[in-house]
């Protein structure tokens, strides 16, 4: 419940601090008196638009303070929690407006976003008029309302349920068939990588023992060359082993004739013989040892040259070329593996589907029933509010082919306000004093289902009187046993069955320096005082008085 309002700078209130009780609380007064006054106020601290106009002429800012009091369980404090608000045993709301039109919100001292302060005033305090642009008026609503007066929460949430598990399915399938698709698309090209690169067959660590190959390999082509020149020379045709042969020779047999002078060149000579067949004897070893292909070196060069022609077109070193062939590979098991996984899913898919709309359909089922019930309530309030000729209709659009978290249909509220017309949309149908009826036997259809603990009237009994007033007075004290209702009006049938009555007036300060808004509570010969007053006008009479008197002690 709404169990206190604390009003700073706004408009024609300077300072009031209002205590409220739970049931039915009427707020009466003369035309101008600041009733709406009141009214903006409390929107203001509920989340409503700001408005620089507000704030009383020469002050700094105008403050709105709400006080709220919620069992545990309700949603607001659930929402309280989801932003990390405080949630104290009171709920208190305060919003502050300044002359340059900013405001800014708390809950529970703490600061918020008026898009937060209005969302946690809409789940705690309906406000409803003869122009109201909520409730019956916004359609999006309508459902909800629905739902709530045929208790189909649990339905509801197994829709929601198997709507998330159908999203999730279907995105599941978008996914893989996205996969699928993208694996397919370089299927052809994957197909060819594979068949180059496993022909290929690149190992770990080739590259670097084939480039110490081949380096190794045109080392010894290079010494082979070398090794070829010095055996010419020392073998070739021109060759000095048998010159020097045969000068060893001419030599050897002058030194055995006597010639001893020669001795010394021939054990040279033969000394140098004996150097060069050693020479000739290592070339040889080195010949045998250098024996290669000369194939080799072409080969070694054919494979290194091809592993690096694929790193570089494959943008990556020739050790990467092992991990893209098992790239490939993978894309092309994807492709095969994928088109299984895709019927798997695919086949969720299809269940979830089927379990969605056996939910729906359900609820679909059910939301018929509850329509027709809701029509019948309504309608059983109409004839004393004087709208005996008129219908409510709960109109339900339902397609089995609608996927929403919502289920399969679209609930509006119709009116059709006289016999032969066509009915249609509350707001184009019924006139301002309809639709505050409409609303009224609706909201006491809906009183204990789909209702804010808080509701206001604002003016709902404006134009009508006598029988119908006594109605809509009866259906607000109903209303009153199951929620806190804060009325305003000017019909005393209203006045007259409230639980507690408060006056808004008018009060002039320091010999009319200054006008201000005062509200006063009104209990015993002051409630009178004011029921007669609305019952006689301007001038109070004594017959007045009596039916003040009266009309209160019938309706207590």
């Amino acid at each position: 419940m709404l169990s206190a309002l604390s009003v700073r700078n706004i408009v024609l209130i300077d300072q009031l601090d209002l205590a409220l009780d739970d049931g039915l609380t009427a707020l009466t007064g003369e035309t101008g008196a600041g009733k709406s006054i009141l009214l903006d106020a409390l929107t203001l601290a509920l989340g409503g638009r700001g408005n620089a106009s507000l704030v009383r002429t020469g002050a700094e800012n105008g403050q709105v303070v709400a006080v709220v009091q919620l069992p545990r369980t309700h949603p607001a404090r659930a929402a309280l929690r989801d932003n990390a608000i405080a949630d104290d045993e009171d709920i208190i709301l305060r919003r502050v407006q300044f002359p340059d039109g900013r405001t800014r919100a708390f809950i529970n001292d703490q600061p918020v976003s008026a898009g937060l302060l209005q969302a946690i005033g809409r789940l705690v305090v309906e406000i409803h008029g003869q122009h109201d642009d909520r409730a019956l008026v916004d359609v999006a609503s309508h459902r909800a309302l629905l739902d709530a007066f045929g208790g189909h929460e649990q339905m509801v949430s197994r829709v929601w349920q198997a709507h998330e598990a159908l999203v999730e399915a279907v995105a599941a399938v978008d996914g893989q068939r996205a996969v699928i698709e993208e694996a397919r698309a370089r299927e052809e090209y994957a197909r060819h990588v594979v068949a180059e690169l496993s022909d290929l067959a690149p190992e770990a660590g080739e590259e670097e023992v084939l480039a110490e190959r081949r380096q190794r390999l045109m080392q010894l082509e290079k010494a082979a060359e070398e090794v070829r020149d010095a055996d010419e020379i020392l073998n070739g045709p021109m060759a000095p082993g048998p010159a020097l042969s045969g000068l060893l020779r001419r030599l050897g047999r002058k030194a055995e004739s006597g010639a001893a002078v020669f001795q010394p060149v021939v054990e040279s000579l033969d000394a140098a013989l004996v150097a060069m067949d050693a020479v000739s004897d290592a070339l040889e070893h080195l010949k045998r040892e250098m024996a290669f292909d000369p194939t080799d070196l072409e080969k070694v060069e054919e494979r290194l040259f091809a592993l690096r022609a694929a790193a570089r077109k494959h943008h990556t070193s020739c050790d990467g070329l092992e991990g893209v062939l098992t790239r490939y590979r993978g894309d092309l098991d994807m492709l095969q593996s994928g088109e299984a996984s895709l019927k798997g899913l695919e086949a969720a898919a299809a269940a979830a589907r089927t379990s969605y709309d056996a939910a729906a359909t359900e609820l679909a089922a059910a939301r018929q029933s509850a329509g027709t019930a809701l029509s019948a309530a309504v309608g059983g309030e109409l004839p004393d509010l004087k709208l005996g000729a008129a219908r409510f209709i709960v109109q339900i659009e339902s397609d089995p082919k609608r996927v929403a978290a919502n289920g399969h249909d679209q609930v509006a509220f119709h009116v059709q306000t006289n016999p032969g017309t066509l009915p249609g949309p509350i707001l184009k149908v019924a006139s301002g004093g309809e639709l505050s009826r409409f609303l009224l036997a609706l909201k006491v259809v809906l009183a204990d289902r789909g209702s804010a603990p808080v509701l206001i009237f604002d003016e709902i009994d404006t134009g009508v009187g006598g029988a119908v007033a006594d109605a809509i007075g009866r259906r607000l004290a109903r209303l009153a046993r199951k929620v806190q209702v804060l009325t305003v009006t000017h019909a005393p049938q209203v006045a007259a069955r409230a639980n507690s009555h408060l006056l808004i007036e008018k009060q002039a300060i320091e010999e009319g320096a200054f006008v201000r808004t005062h509200v006063k509570r009104l209990d015993g010969k002051a409630r009178q005082e004011e029921v007669a007053r609305m019952l006689a006008g301007a001038k109070v009479t004594d017959e007045a008085r009596a039916a003040a008197k009266r009309l209160i002690s019938e309706v207590s």
